[in-house]
């Protein structure tokens, strides 16, 4: 397949253990194999080597880069900015691709027109048969309908040296993806779903990961100052639960206060609405799950922190990046 288009497969890892499967199912996919695999080791105080010899076939390909710690897009960025192919396919490390990836890549990069920037690929999760998924399980899932996701995404490596590559500003594996897809759009470049699939397994997580995952909000604090208040719709990401979050959030601060000024009645009142919000947010991620014992204690608990927590992290983000101004493309 010598007349497909050449592209160059870029992976931002910190060493986890599933780099060595993501590397041996894109050896296994040998059909249309790339140019290089360029893995860029972020981890700030290396540890150990990468698993290299899990690229099998690849191996003579692959090239290392550090980045010391600096994050997925910065990583990313590293990575794409040695590629000297037209494509660039950004893979992260705890992906599987499927074996017939690299022979639809080539066709998805081969039905591309002059003006396609990138091509998605189709992420598969898969979830158990004997239970109903957790709550972080579903989290993940709901990358198969995320737009323009970097766990398989190849851009047109003009596009990216046009728009400037990832925004470093975000620090962590989150909207770096759809701050750059809109940017990407926005210089002329159109985006497309390509149809090769990519198996994405849930990694294991601790039970207060949702916890962590409200940092996301800084973020989309980010994302609004840079794209307007209608990047959601843009970008094809579903709006989440901060509306509601800063209501429940608003009534479990009223009601000490009015207890304090001596409004009891009012007190009790905004008590009572903190307590449904709480319940309704709770019961909300409790049904679609396994319902085991440790599941709905953790669901209870995280409910009653994620709210403050993410408006906590908003209003980080508003301050923090308020005057943020947008990258410039290249002329």
């Amino acid at each position: 397949m010598s007349g497909e288009p050449a592209y160059s497969v870029v992976i931002p890892t910190i060493g986890r253990p599933c780099l060595a499967d993501c590397l041996r199912a894109l050896a296994a996919a040998g059909d249309h194999p790339p140019e290089e695999v360029v893995l860029v080791d972020d981890r700030p105080a290396p540890v150990g080597e990468l698993p290299l010899e899990a690229a099998g076939v690849l191996w003579s390909r692959v090239r290392t880069l550090r980045t010391g710690g600096r994050g997925p897009a910065a990583a990313r960025n590293a990575g794409w900015r040695t590629v000297r192919t037209p494509w660039t396919v950004f893979l992260d490390d705890d992906v599987q691709v499927l074996p017939d990836w690299s022979r639809r890549l080539a066709d998805d990069l081969a039905a591309a027109d002059a003006g396609t920037g990138g091509i998605q690929g189709r992420l598969h999760v898969p979830l158990p048969d004997d239970r109903r998924p957790t709550d972080w399980e579903r989290g993940t899932a709901g990358l198969e309908n995320a737009a323009w996701a970097t766990a398989d995404m190849a851009y047109r490596t003009a596009a990216l040296v046009e728009v400037g590559g990832f925004d470093e500003r975000f620090g962590r594996a989150f909207r770096e993806d759809a701050d750059l897809a809109l940017r990407v759009r926005d210089a002329g470049w159109t985006l497309h779903r390509g149809e090769r699939t990519t198996r994405h397994p849930v990694r294991p997580e601790k039970a207060w990961a949702s916890i962590r995952a409200q940092r996301g909000n800084a973020d989309d604090a980010l994302m609004t100052r840079l794209h307007g208040p209608d990047w959601w719709s843009r970008a094809e990401a579903p709006r989440g639960r901060l509306p509601r979050h800063a209501l429940v959030t608003s009534l479990a601060l009223t009601a000490p206060v009015l207890a304090l000024a001596g409004r009891r009645r009012a007190a009790r009142i905004a008590g009572a609405l903190w307590a449904l919000g709480t319940a309704e947010f709770a019961l909300a991620r409790i049904r679609p799950g396994p319902c085991t014992a440790r599941e709905i204690t953790t669901m209870i608990s995280t409910s009653v922190v994620i709210p403050p927590l993410a408006v906590r992290y908003w209003l980080h983000g508003l301050v923090r990046h308020r005057r943020a101004t947008a990258l410039r493309s290249s002329p």
